[in-house]
This record gives structure tokens, C-alpha cells and sequence, in this order.
């Protein structure tokens, strides 16, 4: 969790326990329904707080009017961390639109991925089991067929003139099994079919590569504005200079270590027969 977010997570429970002065933390426990270790925890910074929690919080606190100022400090606190849990309380298809806006702003596109193959290059049946897996993990809506159909239409802007898109993933995304057989055997056909597309470049660092730093969360570069950055827990979205900074430098170390066009092909195909002889 990023410094910056636990510093204003903490704030936002300083506020809490401002208003709160008036009343025990027991007995505004036992007001909300809550036990009394949410409100220690929200007003320490170890748990975020929902918009709900916040109304809540303002209503049995004496101070409804702070309902408004307490919800845009948690839309500023989460401006740069986006739960899963909240951005899939809809299901997958909303975050997949809202990347989408974030693509269509963009000219220069870089990603890196360690672990699978990233979503602008993945087959439908491909991207259905990679949004199951996410949907058991986060007990999320299961709306997989909407979702792979946004992906898929974003994956559009690929044949669009005037973007470009450089990509670079590990050789394992091409090995991890996070679908059957014949599903992985399909996407790695795809992948061959998109080396040589002029809006695409694709670089595969190998196994034995050299590497610069070692392989860790994947990610996209909006131009030089916006990193969006995978976790487990949540997504970063990161649009100071440094923080930039710190993964153009992750990229370009990475991108200095893949193979490109025919060599890159080979790899692929070296996944490909690997496949059909296991």
C-alpha cells in the first residue's frame, strides 16, 4: 500500500475520531450496529471506510452535514488506489469501460506483464477464464460474457491509426496455464498473428534473459500521464511525475531484455509445440 494512501487513509480517521469526541467508541459502536474494532480500525487508518460507513459515521456522530466532506475525502483517497472489491462491486464489465476511456486518450501505450497475456492481445475464450479466476478470487459479479465483450471491442483500437502500442511480456505468460490446453494453444496462435501488425510491438524477454530488475506487477503506461498498476488487492493508478518516472524505467529495462519480430516469433512458437507434446 502506497505511503501517500495510508498517509490520507489516516487523516480521513483523525476526522473521524474529531467528530466522534462527544461519545465513546463503544457506544457509537453499538449506535451503527458495528463492533467496536471497525471503529478503532477506521479511525487508526488500518481499514478503509465505504461511503456508507461515512454517512453512517456522520448521521449517529451528531453531524450529518460532514457527510459530503467525509465522502469526497474517501473519492480523493481512492483516486490513486481502486479496491477491487469496490471496482468490481458491479462486476468486470464497468472497469473494463473504464479503461477503455483511458486507451482511447492515449497515443503511446506501453504494458508489461509477467504472468499472462495482457488483455489487449487475449483471445475470447482466454479473457473469459483469466475474468473467472478474478471473479472467484474477489467473489465478484460473474457478468464474463459483457466483460470479455468490452475487451474485445477495445482491442479495436489496435487497427486505429495514430496509437501505438508497445508491449512486452515474460516468457512464462506464454507457459502459465490460467486456461485448458486448447484455449492456451488458441491464444498463442493470436499472439503469433500479431507480431508484424504496425500498430503492435511485441517483445518477449526470455527465460535466460539478463534482466535489469527482476520481474514483478504488470502494468500500462497512458503516454507519460497515467501508470495503471496491478495488484492483488487493488489497482494503482499513478499520475505523479515520479511515480511515472519509476515505471518508464521499469519498462525500458525490460524492454531492453526482450527479443523482437522473428525472435520474438520463436518463442512463441517454442510455447506452441511445447503445448502440443504435453
Amino acid at each position: 500500500m502506497s505511503t501517500d494512501f495510508q498517509q490520507a487513509r489516516t487523516a480521513l480517521g483523525a476526522r473521524l475520531r474529531e467528530l466522534r469526541s462527544e461519545r465513546t467508541s463503544r457506544g457509537l459502536a453499538a449506535a451503527l450496529g458495528w463492533p467496536q474494532s471497525k471503529v478503532s480500525k477506521l479511525e487508526t487508518g488500518r481499514q478503509t471506510a465505504t461511503a456508507d460507513d461515512l454517512r453512517a459515521w456522520a448521521t449517529a456522530t451528531g453531524h450529518p452535514e460532514a457527510a459530503d466532506e467525509l465522502v469526497a475525502r474517501l473519492d480523493g483517497l481512492e483516486s490513486h488506489v481502486r479496491s477491487w472489491r469496490r471496482q468490481l462491486a458491479a462486476g468486470h464489465r464497468p472497469v473494463q469501460d473504464a479503461l477503455t476511456v483511458e486507451y482511447e486518450r492515449s497515443a503511446v501505450l506501453r504494458a508489461w506483464e509477467g504472468s499472462m497475456v495482457v488483455g489487449m492481445l487475449q483471445t475470447a475464450d482466454y479473457a473469459r477464464y483469466v475474468f473467472q479466476a478474478y471473479a472467484d478470487l474477489h467473489r465478484s459479479v460473474r457478468d464474463m460474457d459483457d466483460a470479455v465483450r468490452a475487451r474485445l471491442r477495445r482491442q479495436e483500437l489496435m487497427y486505429q491509426p495514430g496509437r501505438t502500442f508497445h508491449i512486452v511480456m515474460w516468457e512464462a505468460a506464454l507457459h502459465a496455464r490460467v486456461c485448458p490446453p486448447n484455449v492456451l494453444a488458441a491464444q498463442l496462435d493470436r499472439l503469433a498473428g500479431v507480431i508484424g501488425l504496425d500498430t503492435v510491438r511485441l517483445g518477449i524477454v526470455p527465460f535466460g534473459a539478463r534482466l535489469g530488475i527482476p520481474p514483478a506487477n504488470g502494468f500500462w503506461l497512458y503516454d507519460e500521464r497515467l501508470a495503471i498498476v496491478e495488484d492483488w488487492h487493488a489497482e494503482l493508478w499513478l499520475d505523479d511525475v515520479d511515480s511515472i518516472g519509476v515505471y518508464l524505467r521499469v519498462w525500458q529495462m525490460m524492454h531492453q531484455a526482450a527479443a523482437y519480430g522473428a525472435a520474438a516469433h520463436r518463442l512463441v512458437a517454442r510455447a506452441r509445440a511445447q503445448l502440443d507434446t504435453a
